[in-house]
Parts: structure tokens; sequence; C-alpha cells
């Protein structure tokens, strides 16, 4: 992190409530912004892997698991493994385990499709932790109507690039893209 970024800045003239405050407020104008589009569009763009997310990008953007790759990779493995999980095991027409109780299917569903995205991420390192979240949103079934699929898939872009332009705008770079 730039030591003249607002964050920096921040962090060292109010300490911990600089910093705080940045990702506080950095994270309610994302998530308003994305929730925004949902009003808009009568769609699901604000859910609860959204809101680790945004956290990661503003109160730790030089952690590996805050860069946008790793944010849209770790979403997209994990959006792929619920529906996977959730269309494998025949629960795309079911109630969602919240709504109709939790089935021995659910229960597969969900562990196995956690499971796969950890394997994936961590194989690929590429930590992203709110992807468990993603892929659990789908295979048990929560949001699993095509377009409430594909609003998740926007959302996801849409704070991943409002996170990541936001940060660069207020001078704070996200961890370098290393390998290994």
């Amino acid at each position: 992190m730039s030591p003249h970024s607002l964050h920096a800045r921040l962090r060292a003239s109010h300490h911990r409530v600089g910093s705080a405050l940045y990702a506080a407020l950095l994270s309610l104008v994302v998530l308003a912004a994305s929730g925004a589009v949902g009003l808009a569009l009568h769609a699901p763009w604000l859910f609860p892997s959204l809101g680790p997310t945004v956290m990661l990008f503003f109160e730790s953007p030089g952690e590996k698991s805050s860069r946008p790759s790793n944010a849209l990779i770790g979403h997209g493995v994990g959006f792929l493994a619920g529906a996977a999980c959730l269309y494998g095991f025949g629960l795309q027409d079911d109630p969602s385990a919240p709504a109709g109780g939790l089935t021995p299917a659910h229960l597969a569903a969900g562990a196995l499709s956690v499971a796969l995205t950890t394997l994936v991420l961590t194989w690929a390192k590429k930590p992203h932790p709110p992807a468990g979240a993603t892929t659990l949103i789908i295979s048990l079934g929560i949001l699993s109507a095509p377009a409430q699929l594909l609003s998740m898939l926007g959302a996801v872009v849409l704070i991943t690039a409002l996170g990541w332009g936001l940060n660069i705008l207020l001078g704070t770079k996200p961890a370098p893209g290393t390998s290994g």
C-alpha cells in the first residue's frame, strides 16, 4: 500500500479509527451501488458473500485474497461448484434448504460444493474465502433460478470493479499478482 494512499494516511493519522472509517464508508458505497442495481432490475444483486468480499477489499487491500483476480476467480469457481452440485443432486426444483429444511441431498450438495471450491482455489493458489458462501448460496438452493444466478455473476463483477477502482482512485493498490 502506498504511503500516500488515503487508506494509509487515515491509518497513520487516526490509527484504527481511520482504517475503520475507510473500510466502512467504501463498503457502504459499493454494496449500496450493487443493491441499487438490484432494486432497479428487481434482481438479487445483494447477497451474503458480497459482504465479506468488500470487507476484504477495504479492510485488508494488501492481502492476496483481496486481489480482484482472486475475487473473480474465487466466486466463479464457487458459482460453478455450487451449480454443479445443485443440479448434480437434482435440487434445482426443490425448495431451498432454509425454506424446505435441510435434506440429506442438500447436506451432500453443500458440503461437496465447498470442498470442490476449496480444492480448486487452493490448488490454483487463488484464495478468496467468501467464495465458500457463494457456493453454499447456490448449492443449498437459496438462489437457484437462472436469472438469479446471472445476477450473482453480474454483482460479483460490479463490486470487484468498484472495489478495485475505488482503491486505485484513492491510492490503495491491491496485493501484487505474483505466482506461488
